[in-house]
């Protein structure tokens, strides 16, 4: 049985990889035919009307796109994921895969503010769906293995195998056995080494050698926690805000509303536009002014929010890593000017806020922590990163509760669906009641006539 389901994930582990790295090279490919100089994620080239064009036209191609497609079809990313595992126990539709892709794909290079690694969740999933149908497996088997994808995805992604598997853990809520978390590791280890394979050890960013200089400098920690954890509040709320308030709408209006808000806002901050992991690298360097982060911080939660609550087709990983290393950067800046026993190195701040506000966001601290120590290699910034992850998580918690970004949205699609239920079920029912209405009349005329005639 070990052996089977070990199998099993190897073989899920190398599906995953491979779409989800066929999935990255297509968006990198698009962006250099399209963007100035042929540069990955040169949106900031673009001029002021090209960058308001460009999620424009992503919106009006998806919106077309999704108001052509079943209600049913249209549901994609983790959240999408989560539902059918964890709620409604079910395979996961290949269709919904499929339009994952190519929407994913559309919304991205067209530079709206998600991520690749939401949509590379849900491609690394569906595999164990594919492998279900063929082999005819179990309903744990089914979850098991779509973990397993999700976390191949994952690890494939930041080039973090063991931060995956406990991201599964704590997000798809695997429980903790050695029959369920090899099949994890093993493709994990096999999504790391094709990614490695093809884009060598730093797959999403390049990270700096990092440091704290001093214990002094713990306090100002702590309160970036506080402010991390404060901000993730926020974001999960403005999602959910604009998911509750945007039900209705088509997904020609809602794209449409995340478009112009995104290209508005990329006029003021364009390192918003795509994946922004070059943001990223820059904010490493300190070579962004304490003005171009503060926009950046605020145009990307907007953008982000408004993008993920009307059900835009990408993630929210990507993002909150943004959001945290903006935080860092602008808390760098401040403490290297003002703060007298201030040691650091560059980068050092954004580095642990960016991990610090995925854990808030996500409900995944000690994934968040085993990223940190993988990510940099060194252990010695472990102590300051489980202050400001544990100060962020107690934070959030205090503000949201118990709700990742995911959750939020998840309930507020079963709401949707609740209501939807109810809507159709008072339709049929007053449907009925005409019925049995006209069938009193019919029987009362026919009575009338009988009583005439007699």
């Amino acid at each position: 049985m070990l052996l089977r389901i070990a199998l099993l994930g190897a073989v899920v582990g190398l599906m995953a990889a491979v779409l989800v790295t066929l999935f990255r090279l297509c968006i990198e490919l698009s962006q250099q035919f399209l963007l100035p100089d042929g540069l990955i994620g040169n949106y900031e080239a673009l001029s002021g009307w090209m960058r308001l064009f460009f999620p424009v036209f992503g919106a009006l191609i998806l919106g077309f796109l999704f108001e052509k497609l079943p209600v049913e079809k249209r549901a994609v990313g983790i959240v999408h994921v989560l539902d059918y595992l964890r709620f409604r126990k079910q395979q996961l539709p290949f269709s919904n895969a499929v339009v994952q892709f190519f929407s994913g794909l559309i919304a991205i290079v067209s530079g709206h503010s998600v991520d690749r690694e939401g949509p590379g969740v849900h491609l690394g999933a569906v595999n164990a769906t594919l492998l279900g149908r063929k082999l005819s497996l179990s309903e744990d088997e089914d979850y098991l293995l779509a973990a397993a994808g999700g976390a191949a995805a994952i690890a494939a992604a930041y080039n973090t195998p063991l931060a995956a598997v406990i991201f599964v853990i704590e997000v798809f809520r695997v429980r903790y056995a050695v029959n369920n978390i090899m099949p994890v590791i093993i493709a994990t280890v096999i999504g790391t080494v094709i990614s490695r394979l093809v884009y060598g050890d730093n797959p999403a960013f390049t990270v700096p050698s990092l440091s704290i200089g001093s214990l002094s400098e713990l306090p100002v920690i702590v309160l970036m926690g506080i402010l991390i954890g404060l901000i993730a509040a926020i974001f999960i709320k403005s999602c959910a805000f604009t998911a509750t308030h945007t039900l209705g709408w088509r997904p020609l209006y809602a794209f449409l509303f995340a478009g112009l808000v995104t290209g508005l806002l990329a006029q003021w901050s364009p390192d918003i536009m795509g994946v922004s992991y070059d943001a990223v690298n820059r904010i490493f360097l300190d070579s962004m002014s304490l003005q171009a982060l503060f926009l950046l911080l605020i145009a990307k939660l907007i953008a982000t929010a408004i993008s993920v609550g009307v059900r835009l087709p990408g993630g929210l990983i990507g993002p909150s890593l943004i959001l945290g290393g903006a935080v860092g950067g602008l808390t760098e800046l401040l403490v290297s000017d003002w703060y007298p026993f201030y040691r650091g190195s560059a980068g050092f701040y954004a580095m642990i806020g960016m991990v610090a506000m995925m854990g808030a966001v996500l409900r995944a601290p000690l994934a968040s922590l085993v990223a940190l120590m993988e990510l940099t290699g060194n252990v010695n910034i472990i102590l300051p990163g489980m202050i400001v992850v544990i100060t962020a998580e107690i934070a959030t918690r205090g503000l949201v509760g118990d709700m990742s970004a995911f959750t939020a949205m998840l309930k507020i699609k079963h709401q949707q669906e609740a209501a939807q239920h109810d809507r159709e079920q008072k339709l049929l029912d007053e449907q009925q009641q005409v019925a049995i209405a006209d069938s009193d009349n019919s029987v009362s005329e026919a009575d009338d006539i009988i009583h005439q005639k007699q």
